[in-house]
């Protein structure tokens, strides 16, 4: 017993817990099965149902509110105890219909009830209070209800939106929205909380998955979320081939029995009749069904004619973020030593390669420096140019429960969106001045002395030049140059630099800029100057990964200047690794980057492209000019899930599998590796991305080794030595494991940096990169600044999540702007629009509020049809190619006055 736990006695048997906890959690140590209809451990206990009833010292007490004291003499089996919560149930049961313990209701109610002898004609009400079926995933039967208000406190509690609350007087409480209107109109954002905590099925998922619970299920595979790169552990329950539901993972290391709108509920797509079932081979301008064999003919023909006439470089591959570390490690391996290029890239380069150039430089790894579990520990967070409340939900509810449990919370964001509506305070930086901002508030932090000179002075280096540097950002000319008041700097300087743990948090509004790695060696400069970055006084700078596994298909080397585990391709040392693991000479010349294969198909150069998983012709920028590549490029291969805008232009369409159908892992955003498991048969002929690049191989007389993804990730060790001490099999008995983690007798590294820097000289670098403009800016032709980004309920080009029923939740891609400029413009909330900039033109629908500042529009680009990644330029990052997404000069009109006008002038 640690000094941290005390002992309680249960009916004579001595159990120990932490001290705090509840008697509940010390009757049910001593193995002893008490009800609680009210409580769930996710959740500050209510003590209303009164079925767990137990005496405490000689006192009858309910024991989920009743804290467990050192020393208590505990009964909970006496048959007087036993009939007073028998009595408590029944009386609960009495004022609900015949159906809540009927057969098919496999509620928690339901099981006590059979477990305590509490037979289905107890209850006897008759029923008739309604119910709301508006909703697509959440279906409401007011009828078993018992108001035990768990649903409102997971909601509140957990989740952070407080969408619900009990509403009526005496037996008629029950839960509503708390808008008071249908389900499907009320705040809720469908993490599917209230369904996995409801105890009698009032609340239930519709359809097949209906009463089941992450507390209550059947058999399920255990597996990681596809969508974003939080990494919730997810039970897959199935029947007949099919998902009958996905569940959060009580013990899921980072989610901890949460999940989203998305993880949850948005499957659908596998089972959607546009899946791609068969290979699919261009022959007179349309694409037709073929045999794997004719398929993978056609395309090692094409790759051997197109190295024949170009060289090796002539081939180029864009790996996905949304295959696992296997699948890209296979696929970066492929490009190099079967076709002899370093032509490989993934979708980081288009969002986070500036954090992994950025991050490398002042610290020397690519991952963020710490485990999100100790960030959530910090008294202060700085969150900047992220959403996590809708783009990482998980995420964000879990920084909202630190923040409303007394955090100190700044928000970087030209949006009044998300966690910044919780801010102490929130600083609207023009888009493109990030650095400035920065700089602003690196300059407040030395001039009032809030730096920690010690660690600047034994494990930094570069204070002299930032120090010059910053005399020519003072707050006055910050405000300037980014808008945000003078005043807001100091307050957030000082709640930063005045925190005793203070952690960042940031996300793509920070890397996707002209100067997108500027913005994170910037901001790792405040970490840094604060001495918040390898210690035990803060939780360092930590990147949001987008994508599923961006983080992982970086790792794993499908980078064009990096091997696996980022050695170096222009590293002797590096190549001489892999190239003794993999018996051939690898390129020492990096390859292309994802923007310049397409420059060179346009400009003839490219004779084959392969797109794994990527819809590049609705993600990438200034899509036009993508198109235009595809077209010149002699061939272009896509696998895919569905007949994606990307692959309209492939001559050659192999179909893929999803997350829930493949085996392999996938990297969290905070570096950790996980087990992703197939919990369903592939659909028709599809195949893994693994099995897909193997059999290519095969096509061209060559074999790849690792006949399965746990060879592939025990050979990945062998060339990457951060990676050597994992595995499969460790995986699927420790369930997470962080990297570095080089020897597989001990724990991966979850926060960096505690001894030494990466860097060449073991310090952390402090940069003194001046603020540059962005690469747009507006004016009379384009007075509108329109950043992009994601929505709650879909995700990336909403290949997935346009097939279900997220697409009742939010049906169109949207144009947020200010009323000041919907006024000026002549917009109607709600009216079809023309968006045009510089590089091409996208149709929208408003939506007017007060979320924009004036003079900016926000659109996201979850619907190619709408053209938004049409309106984006290829300005990029200068280090990194990273796209500037954030920036792009835009004007609006109303399409249908616009139409109205053609038709009067015709």
């Amino acid at each position: 017993m640690t000094g941290s736990e005390i002992e309680v006695a249960v009916d004579g048997t001595g159990v120990t817990v932490p001290e705090g906890a509840a008697l509940l959690a010390a009757v049910r140590a001593a193995g002893v099965e008490l009800p609680a209809l009210c409580s769930d451990d996710r959740l500050s206990p209510a003590g209303s149902c009164r079925t767990c009833l137990v005496r405490a010292d000689g006192s009858i007490v309910a024991a989920c509110v009743t804290p467990a004291a050192s020393g208590a003499r505990v009964e909970a089996a006496a048959d007087d105890l036993r009939q007073l919560r028998r009595d408590a149930t029944k009386l609960i049961v009495s004022a609900l219909p015949p159906r809540a313990l009927a057969g098919d209701n496999p509620s928690e109610l339901a099981d006590v009830c059979r477990s305590s002898g509490i037979g289905p004609d107890t209850a006897r009400a008759a029923g008739g209070r309604g119910g709301d079926d508006s909703h697509p995933y959440v279906h409401l039967d007011r009828d078993l209800c018992i108001a035990c208000g768990r649903c409102v406190r997971m909601c509140a509690e957990v989740q952070g939106t407080f969408a619900l609350t009990l509403t009526g007087r005496g037996a008629d409480t029950v839960v509503a929205p708390g808008n008071g209107g249908p389900w499907a109109e009320s705040d809720c954002v469908a993490c599917g909380g209230c369904v996995d905590t409801c105890p009698t099925g009032a609340i239930t998922e519709p359809g097949p998955g209906r009463g089941l619970t992450s507390a209550h299920r059947p058999a399920a595979t255990r597996t990681t979320c596809g969508y974003c790169g939080v990494g919730c552990a997810l039970d897959v329950v199935t029947s007949g081939g099919e998902v009958t539901a996905v569940l959060p993972a009580r013990d899921g290391p980072v989610n901890r029995g949460h999940a989203c709108v998305k993880g949850r509920f948005a499957h659908g797509y596998l089972t959607s009749p546009e899946r791609i079932v068969r290979p699919l081979l261009r022959r007179d301008g349309r694409l037709e069904p073929v045999s794997w064999e004719e398929a993978l003919g056609h395309v090692a023909r094409g790759l051997r004619t197109a190295v024949a006439d170009g060289g090796a470089d002539a081939v180029a591959a864009i790996s996905s973020a949304r295959a696992t570390n296997e699948e890209n490690y296979l696929v970066q391996k492929f490009m190099r030593t079967v076709i002899g290029t370093n032509n490989v890239d993934n979708c980081s380069r288009l969002c986070h390669s500036p954090s992994a150039a950025g991050l490398t430089a002042s610290f020397g790894l690519s991952g963020g420096t710490d485990s999100f579990d100790d960030v959530e520990r910090s008294d202060c967070l700085l969150v900047v140019g992220a959403n996590p409340v809708e783009a990482h939900p998980v995420v964000g509810a879990r920084l909202l429960r630190r923040v409303l449990h007394g955090a100190g919370l700044i928000v970087a964001d030209p949006r009044a969106v998300g966690l910044a509506l919780h801010a102490d305070v929130h600083l609207r930086p023009r888009p493109g001045t990030n650095v400035a901002l920065f700089h602003g508030l690196a300059h407040v932090l030395l001039t009032e002395g809030l730096a920690d000179e010690e660690f600047l002075r034994e494990r930094a280096t570069g204070l002299p030049e930032l120090t010059g540097l910053l005399e020519d950002y003072p707050p006055d000319r910050v405000a300037e140059i980014t808008g945000v008041p003078a005043a807001d700097l100091f307050a957030a300087a000082r709640l930063y630099g005045g925190a005793e743990r203070p952690a960042v948090v940031y996300g793509l509004g920070v890397t996707e800029h002209l100067h997108g790695t500027d913005g994170v060696r910037s901001l790792a400069n405040l970490a840094i100057l604060r001495g918040a970055v390898g210690t035990d006084r803060g939780y360092g700078v930590n990147p949001l990964r987008g994508q599923n596994n961006v983080q992982g298909a970086s790792d794993m080397g499908a980078l064009p200047d990096l091997l696996p585990g980022y050695g170096k391709v222009t590293d002797p040392g590096a190549r001489s690794r892999a190239e003794a693991v993999w018996g051939v000479r690898i390129p020492e010349r990096p390859g292309l980057r994802i923007p310049d294969m397409f420059a060179a198909a346009r400009a003839g150069e490219l004779g084959a492209l392969w797109v794994i998983g990527e819809d590049v012709c609705a993600t990438d920028p200034d899509s036009d000019r993508v198109t235009e590549a595809l077209r010149a490029c002699p061939l272009v291969v896509c696998n895919e899930l569905f007949l994606s805008e990307t692959a309209r232009h492939a001559d050659v369409v192999l179909p893929a599998t999803s997350w829930l159908e493949k085996d392999g892992t996938f990297v969290n955003f905070d570096r950790r590796f996980q087990r992703v498991r197939p919990a369903v048969p592939a659909p028709g002929e599809a195949r893994s991305d693994f099995a897909i690049v193997h059999a290519l191989a095969a096509a061209l007389g060559a074999d790849l080794g690792c006949p399965t993804p746990a060879h592939a990730l025990a050979e990945c060790g062998r060339v990457a030595p951060v990676f050597t001490g994992l595995s499969h099999e460790r995986l699927d008995r420790e369930g997470a494991v962080p990297w570095p983690c080089p020897d597989p007798g001990r724990p991966g590294e979850a926060k960096l940096y505690e001894e030494r820097f990466a860097t060449p000289d073991g310090r952390a670098h402090l940069c003194a990169a001046p603020y540059l403009p962005p690469g747009e800016q507006p004016d009379d032709d384009y007075p509108l600044l329109l950043v992009t980004g994601r929505r709650w309920a879909h995700y990336n080009s909403g290949s997935m999540t346009r097939r279900g029923g997220n697409l009742a939740l939010d049906p169109v891609d949207h144009l947020d702007l200010h009323p000041d400029d919907a006024a000026r413009y002549g917009v109607r909330d709600g009216a079809q629009l023309t968006v045009e900039s510089r590089h091409g033109r996208a149709r929208l629908i408003a939506r007017v509020s007060e979320q924009t500042s004036p003079g900016q529009v926000f659109g996201s680009f979850h619907f190619p049809a709408s053209g938004v990644n049409r309106l984006t330029s290829e300005h990029a990052d200068t280090v990194t190619s990273c796209p500037e997404y954030k920036v792009t000069a835009v004007r609006v009109s109303d399409t249908v006055h616009e139409a109205a006008g053609r038709g009067a002038g015709g």
